[in-house]
């Protein structure tokens, strides 16, 4: 089954027939339901098609809080791991909120943490923006991290954390779109139609 540049369908007819078509309309014939019997061709840009693919998968992330805790006595490995989960965070686009909880003693020199709070945002200075001087709340020592390219913009933000209690999470993977060239009957990636060539070869343009 063919289906021409607008949508509508044009007929059952060989692969042959149908690259011939394209062709002429100075188009491509793409495979986009291989599964359906007969399968679905139809008649595009393909390079278009796939450029609009890539940009509509790139817009469909949605930025995320990653939330990061720490204690006072972390240490320097973990300090340094936990600083480059941060950076993978602002390098796909979400904000970082470190925490460092304090229990017992350790309230009574909030400055101290504070401090060294401070000297672990100075590392990210190059990548993102602190929103504010670490603040004291809920027992612990809070401060926010903004990727540089979402600075001053609204975005929807979920929570993620990741605790200094245990193993260190991985960073999170943005929610999964569309995957490029996928049909509507979800059958696959599209993928040019096999066959013989047309009487001349007809290659997507970009």
């Amino acid at each position: 089954m063919v289906i021409d540049e607008n949508g509508s369908p044009v007929g059952v007819m060989t692969p042959e027939d149908g690259r011939r078509l394209a062709f002429e309309k100075g188009m491509d014939l793409v495979e986009v339901a291989p599964q359906a019997r007969p399968p679905v061709c139809k008649i595009m840009d393909y390079g278009r098609f796939r450029y609009e693919q890539r940009k509509k998968h790139k817009k469909q992330h949605q930025a995320e809080t990653k939330i990061i805790k720490l204690r006072p006595k972390t240490d320097k490995h973990d300090l340094e791991t936990k600083l480059r989960h941060a950076r993978s965070f602002l390098e796909d686009g979400d904000r970082v909120r470190f925490i460092v909880r304090m229990r017992g003693r350790e309230r009574a020199v909030t400055e101290r943490w504070e401090a060294q709070l401070n000297e672990l945002l100075a590392k990210l200075v190059d990548i993102g923006i602190v929103t504010g001087k670490p603040m004291l709340e809920g027992g612990g020592v809070c401060a926010t991290v903004e990727p540089k390219k979402n600075a001053g913009k609204a975005v929807v933000y979920a929570e993620a954390e990741e605790d200094d209690d245990g193993p260190d999470d991985p960073p999170a993977t943005p929610p999964a779109g569309a995957a490029p060239g996928t049909s509507a009957a979800g059958a696959g990636p599209a993928t040019p139609a096999s066959g013989a060539a047309p009487p001349a070869p007809s290659t997507p343009r970009t």
